[in-house]
């Protein structure tokens, strides 16, 4: 998959992304993020190098409030504290109520009961998007007792059935992550190979795609742009960042910097040449 064709759609896609990116900065989009202790500081600083507004508001009695004025909502299962997990039953039914995009990352899913049954409740009231690695998604779907942890133990190829099925179920687009992304809303299908295994070295790599596919959820809900576009350019940018950040960095450490370096740096008509892009149907 590393020499993906680009059938005449994917330039349309490529065109869509670079005008979603130009008006995520002209107009940053207030993201709201329930996510994990491991990943806050880094998501919020994703978010605003890319050139979104972070908030990271997991109080009840403020989230469900907040959801109803942010932009795009990401709701991340890391690690859900009790308090946590009433503040993403708030924020979600706020979202819901005022019309906001938002996010499923269902971190860890599979042989974990509470967040497992937590991910299949929130699922249920029909997420934007679903984003996560595969094993994640089989499990999400019901296929499989889920990976090593954060980790996937499966292919991606090997969660594209469950990727429809989740998507035609609840009305969604999904997202699955790895060395190639698949993302689909259950009748299209792109598949990207940008990105670089550094990814996988930095805590938060996956978490704060996340957060950036609320935030161009979040423009798309302005400008227009279907759900599965808003998605998929949030994976281009943020995977081809990734590419230069990796050309730079010496390891980890440093490619976690180059990375929200690039993410500042990275131009609208830097996608099309840098874009490895398949589109087709399940």
């Amino acid at each position: 998959m590393s020499d993906l064709l680009r059938p005449a759609s994917a330039p349309d896609l490529m065109t869509e992304a670079a005008s979603l990116l130009e008006s995520l900065r002209a107009a940053p989009p207030l993201t709201h993020c329930i996510t994990n202790a491991v990943v806050t500081g880094f998501t919020a600083n994703v978010l605003l190098a890319v050139g979104a507004a972070p908030a990271m508001v997991d109080i009840v009695g403020e989230a469900g409030m907040f959801a109803g004025v942010a932009g795009g909502l990401l709701v991340n299962l890391g690690t859900p504290p009790p308090e946590q997990r009433a503040g993403m039953r708030e924020a979600v039914a706020g979202a819901t109520a005022s019309g906001t995009p938002w996010v499923l990352d269902p971190v860890a899913i599979g042989a974990l009961p509470v967040r497992t049954a937590l991910a299949q409740e929130l699922v249920a009231l029909r997420p934007t998007a679903v984003r996560g690695n595969a094993s994640e998604i089989l499990a999400l779907a019901g296929r499989s007792a889920g990976g090593r942890g954060v980790d996937a133990t499966d292919s991606t190829d090997a969660a594209a059935d469950a990727a429809r099925d989740l998507a035609v179920r609840f009305g969604c687009v999904v997202a699955v992550s790895g060395p190639v992304d698949l993302v689909t809303d259950g009748e299209r299908v792109l598949r990207l190979a940008n990105g670089h295994e550094q990814l996988t070295r930095v805590t938060g790599g996956g978490c704060a795609l996340g957060a950036v596919m609320a935030a161009f959820l979040a423009v798309a809900r302005t400008t227009g742009a279907d759900a599965l576009t808003a998605v998929a350019s949030a994976s281009l940018v943020y995977t081809v960042a990734a590419e230069q950040a990796a050309a730079s960095a010496t390891g980890p450490g440093t490619f976690a910097v180059a990375l929200l370096d690039a993410l500042s740096a990275v131009q609208p008509d830097q996608l099309g040449a840098a874009a490895r892009i398949e589109e087709g149907t399940l």
